[in-house]
């Protein structure tokens, strides 16, 4: 296993803490792996192994336990006499009525508790009302750019440089699973709409029972099509009816917050800088990994410039950001990032080779009269750091930078 420490850490600052600790995340960013991870940690801190009780729902091992009645019953028959026990479980969701049984652990045992799972029931705004006050919510994402160097190094062949592996990161992504080994292409996109196959007819369509599965197909296609551009529920709406497909505006919102539900798409709120407010309009989406696009339309050069967007966007967020789409006057600057007193100003652009192009990107910057920092990322060769204040990187050394 190649350590994950960003999340072990987050995690084992609350051990032995009254709040259960619920990694979410979409299906195989690597949740389980990391709960292995942390439960390891805990024996390296002196914890006996039968004191550390994992569960995994997903595993026909576990199938019987079904409901929190027979959750309660099973962990209560196995809870060691002395001491706390550390409770790991694994795709909570598939427990029926499953926050019951945790809060009972919490109220009865002497117990230390962490919890995965992959839908809309772990969402941060479904958990707050199971488990009240008694949880922290910790999202995990697919491997971060750096995280990727890292199963490089272990599994991949020696010899690029960072900015090639970043190349074959953008176009492959960050599941941990196609990264075990050297995968073709169509080998990886294979396990990607696997992933993704699994996620929609599992996590949406069986959940939900939803029976116009061909609209919600529509849909993400749609939204995969058009990450980084605003667009708003009537015009998906109005492209559906264009194909002959009629679908109202309030089912095409209900759609997206399922796939937002099952962490398949994040979505980024616009926010006026000059009147410092959200905007309830014209929002934009982006994908927990740029490998579902890829695999869902296939790898077109026309769409490196929004998985660039996106991958920025994604750091962003696993560093504990809050990202808007900023708008000053009529102009767009990409990211708005947000964390406590922080705050970052990006504008990134995938080559610019004309100065028409230069001052769009710099000058929409130089429009905003504060001193945050202020950010121009590119993927093309540059000379210079610097211009006016606002600094310039490679979007390769940005994702690996510590100085944000």
């Amino acid at each position: 296993m190649v350590p994950r420490p960003s999340y072990i850490n987050k995690a084992m600052a609350y051990t032995n803490m009254p709040f259960v600790k619920v990694l979410s995340g979409v299906r195989r960013c690597g949740k389980s792996t990391i709960l292995k991870m942390i439960a390891e940690e805990l024996r390296r801190r002196g914890v006996a192994d039968e004191k550390i009780l994992p569960y995994n729902f997903d595993s026909l091992q576990h199938e019987d336990i079904k409901t929190a009645a027979l959750l309660y019953e099973e962990v209560k028959r196995r809870l060691t006499p002395n001491g706390k026990t550390y409770l790991f479980l694994d795709e909570i969701q598939e427990v029926q009525s499953w926050e019951k049984a945790v809060n009972s652990f919490m109220t009865d045992f002497d117990v230390d508790i962490y919890v995965t799972g992959s839908n809309s029931r772990m969402m941060s705004s479904e958990i707050s009302t199971y488990l009240t006050g008694r949880y922290v919510s910790i999202q995990v994402f697919p491997l971060s750019f750096a995280e990727y160097l890292e199963f490089r190094k272990e599994y991949g062949s020696p010899g690029l440089s960072s900015r090639e592996e970043f190349v074959r990161f953008l176009r492959f992504g960050g599941f941990p699973a196609i990264h075990l080994r050297e995968y073709e292409p169509d080998e990886a996109y294979a396990i990607v709409r696997d992933i993704y196959n699994s996620t929609v007819f599992t996590d949406i369509v069986k959940r939900n029972q939803i029976r116009k599965v061909d609209q919600l197909e529509r849909i993400v296609r749609f939204s995969f099509d058009n990450v980084g551009r605003t667009f708003s529920a009537a015009s998906i709406a109005k492209y559906l009816k264009s194909e002959q497909r009629s679908v109202d505006n309030e089912t095409v919102y209900s759609y997206l917050n399922k796939l937002e539900g099952a962490f398949i798409l994040h979505r980024c709120s616009r926010y006026d800088i000059g009147g410092k407010e959200l905007l309830k309009t014209q929002e934009k989406f982006y994908l927990s990994d740029p490998a579902f696009r890829h695999a869902v339309l296939g790898y077109t050069p026309g769409s490196v410039s929004a998985m660039l967007e996106n991958l920025v966007y994604l750091e962003l967020i696993r560093r504990g950001y809050e990202v808007c789409v900023g708008k000053i006057g009529d102009a767009e600057i990409d990211f708005v990032a947000t964390r406590q007193e922080d705050k970052l100003y990006i504008q990134i652009a995938e080559r610019i080779e004309r100065e028409a192009t230069e001052q769009r990107e710099y000058g929409r910057l130089l429009g905003i009269a504060d001193n945050y920092p202020k950010y121009v990322l590119r993927a093309d060769e540059f000379a210079g750091g610097n211009y006016q204040g606002i600094k310039t990187m490679h979007i390769a050394d940005f994702l690996l930078s510590q100085d944000y």
